[in-house]
């Protein structure tokens, strides 16, 4: 299969349980877990901390959600597999 075959949704399905880094429109992020997600990209991610970047372009830490939390695929701006790598 070449990699112009491969579907976004594809890519997102096999990160199901997997370490994610979400980038929203705003000045947030978000890592954890991917536990869901639909043909909106809206995804459920559990035990998620959320950072947001300060006027120095720095991540401040924001809060540990704890449990599920569902982010709307309108406001994602970029989904990582693998989660954060400075974190």
């Amino acid at each position: 299969m070449g990699l112009a075959e491969i579907l976004p949704l594809e890519v997102i399905d096999k990160t199901i349980n997997q370490k994610v880094w979400i980038i929203l429109q705003s000045n947030r992020e978000f890592t954890g877990t991917l536990v869901g997600f639909d043909d909106f990209v809206n995804v459920i991610i559990e035990d998620a901390t959320e950072w947001t970047i300060n006027e120095k372009n720095e991540n401040e830490l924001v809060m540990e959600h704890h449990g599920r939390l569902l982010l709307s695929g309108n406001n994602i701006n970029m989904l990582v597999p693998g989660g954060k790598k400075d974190c």
